[in-house]
Parts: structure tokens; sequence; C-alpha cells
């Protein structure tokens, strides 16, 4: 595959190492707004966007408007996922979507989403998040403990939302705690906490190759697929 690349940071140089590993070919890097002005277009059969919030939805509406199948691994942009899910849906657009590529992240959110329907029926377990990454990462929460707070909302009928770091949360809320410590690659838990005992559930990213290989993975995947796609459609679980 012909890739592009947009955003050149860690996680950009990581992608391009697994790319070349799996013989695909990097024709062009987006690293500021300058780079886009010397594209070939027609050169192009994917691309993979680990750019920033800011400039991530610009991103797409170039793809799509060039046809352009697009993965994007960007966090904390989704207020207007719906809108582009929609679109790629309805104009034939190619877009794949994950908050984490990690195998063993999605395979981990699946046991949250299986833990969480077991939880709805038992009101004495309190539950909480936590995320821990290295200090350089801007945002927070991450997108991941994100989506693995909504799928708790989404499970369990006495919770309606997430709030960061509070003192005390609500009976309703699900609390995350984001925590920025030295270079931890990335590492989750999922706390169920009564008054008997504790449940957790922890994830521990070593580095962040299997982040950069399950991008690659989602490109391959989009070879002659339309529509919108996530990592439920990647992984078979």
């Amino acid at each position: 595959m012909n890739i592009l690349l947009i955003g050149y940071g860690k996680m950009g140089r990581m992608v391009e190492k697994a790319a070349l590993m799996r013989h695909h070919k990097i024709v062009h890097i987006i690293d500021n707004e300058d780079n886009w002005k010397d594209l070939d277009y027609e050169k192009v059969d994917v691309a993979i966007d680990f750019s920033t919030p800011y400039v991530v939805e610009d991103n797409i509406i170039r793809c799509f408007n060039h046809f352009i199948p697009i993965v994007v691994g960007t966090t904390n942009w989704y207020s207007k996922l719906n809108d582009f899910k929609l679109l790629a849906q309805k104009e034939e657009r190619t877009l794949f979507v994950a908050s984490n590529f990690s195998i063993g992240m999605f395979i981990f959110n699946r046991i949250n989403i299986l833990l969480a329907k077991i939880m709805n029926n038992e009101p004495s377990y309190e539950v909480s998040i936590e995320e821990i990454h290295h200090k350089h990462k801007l945002d927070a929460p991450s997108g991941s403990a994100i989506t693995l707070a909504e799928n708790i909302i989404d499970n369990i009928d006495r919770k309606d939302k997430w709030v960061l770091d509070a003192f005390e949360a609500k009976s309703d809320e699900v609390n995350i705690f984001s925590r920025r410590i030295g270079e931890v690659v990335g590492e989750h838990s999922v706390l169920y906490s009564s008054v008997i005992d504790d449940i957790k559930l922890t994830h521990s990213a070593h580095s962040r190759e299997g982040f950069a290989l399950g991008a690659v993975l989602a490109a391959e995947f989009l070879k002659d697929k339309k529509g919108y796609f996530t990592m439920k459609d990647l992984v078979k679980v």
C-alpha cells in the first residue's frame, strides 16, 4: 500500500516503522499545513492519522474529498464523530476510528463490557477507572479511558456519565483518575469496589509498537471497503 502519514510525532514514527516492516510505502508525510501543498493525492491508497484534535476533522474531510480511506488514531475530537460516521456511510467514503489500536486493549475492553453487564445487577459495587500515561501526553482523560467509561455507562443502568478526577463522584457517575508519570506507555485499570472485596482489571502496554501495528493492520483491512469501521470489525472477538 501507498500510505499517507498524517502526524509525525512519536506515534507517527512508530507507524512508519511498522508499515515499512510490512512492506508498505510511505509516499507522503503531513506534519504541518504546508505539507499538504505538494501532496499528490493520486499516489495515496490509504491515510493514517495520528495528528492533533484541532486538525483531525479537516484531515478527514480532505481525504473524503479525494476518496482516500483514512484510519484515525487521534483522540479527543469525538463530538463530531457521529457526523463523520453518517457521512462515510451516506457518501460511501471510508473511515476507521479507534481510541486504541492495541489488540490486547480491544480484548480488555470486551472483558470490561462483559463485567459491566454482570455488575448491572450488583449495586453494592462502585466502579472507577484509573489511567496512567507518560508526562508528555497532553489530553486527559485518555481516549481509551473514555471508551472504557462509555461502555460501562452503556451497560450499567445506574451510571449516566463520567467525571474526571472528582474528589467524590456521585452515584450516577464513573470517576476517571488520570495520572501523568515519567515515560509510562499506558496503563488502564477498571476497579469495582465494595465493603467486602475489590475486583480489578488492568491492561499495561509495554511499548507503542502494538498501537502502531494495529493502525497498519486497520489500514490493510480497509482495502476495497466503504463505510465506517472500528476495532470491532478488525478483531473478531
